[in-house]
């Protein structure tokens, strides 16, 4: 194979907990008198981290935020893990695909999540310890849409293996424009998976798929090899 390894994003590529987040946002924003609507999180915040959606809530909608920001993110999280334990998030066929790709090449994620909402969900679907290297919210400098994350996964892989990667070699799955700028400013292969946002956002893939459960290792490897033409990828 001329695949190396692969970086998956996190919520709304493995696990359907967008819904989740808009929700822990909503009865967040609530609890300060701030209505928040699905229209204005998809279209405007949905690809950032906590810190960063926080920030754009205080600059749009007036959320007081100085001083507060440790504590909004840990009431976040606590609103948000009470969601999670009621049930399993990870999209159909998300553990089947994952456990078949890790099996193949070193596999990543990179998200704006918190950490220990991504070991939580990886751990509620029987897929803890199945991916060695998290760059989760904070972890970097910068988060998506710059280059951070991915740049830090590729080379905490390259570490782990002991060798050095190419970036295009390597194949980042993505469900948002963010995502995707992200990815290919560190230089790696795309695939969008219209999940959050309709395949026409995703124009900036090498490949645009329904979902997880459509990605397959010859997928994985044609995208790397530039076997698949702009045509085919929509």
């Amino acid at each position: 194979m001329t695949l190396q390894a692969v970086v998956f994003d996190f919520d709304g590529v493995l696990a359907d907990s967008e819904p989740l987040h808009l929700r822990v946002y909503q009865e967040l924003l609530a609890e300060e008198g701030i209505p928040f609507t699905a229209e204005e999180y998809y279209a405007h915040y949905l690809g950032y981290d906590d810190i960063g959606v926080f920030q754009a809530l205080q600059q749009h909608k007036g959320l007081r935020v100085d001083g507060r920001m440790q504590w909004l993110i840990d009431r976040k999280t606590e609103i948000f893990q009470a969601l999670v334990r009621r049930g399993d998030v990870l999209f159909p066929g998300a553990g089947t695909c994952l456990r078949q790709v890790a099996g193949a090449v070193p596999v990543a994620i990179a998200s704006g999540a918190l950490r220990e909402e991504i070991e939580l969900i990886l751990r509620g679907g029987g897929l803890d310890g199945l991916v060695p290297i998290i760059v989760a919210s904070g972890d970097t400098p910068r988060s998506k849409p710059a280059p951070d994350p991915y740049e830090r996964a590729v080379a905490l892989l390259a570490e782990r293996t002991g060798s050095p990667l190419s970036p295009q070699r390597i194949v980042a799955i993505e469900d948002s424009r963010w995502g995707l700028e992200s990815a290919r400013g560190a230089g790696l292969r795309t695939i969008g998976v219209t999940t959050s946002y309709p395949a026409e956002e995703l124009r900036g893939a090498d490949l645009v798929l329904p979902d997880i459960s459509h990605v397959t290792l010859d997928l994985l490897d044609q995208v790397v090899a530039g076997a698949t033409s702009e045509s085919g990828a929509r």
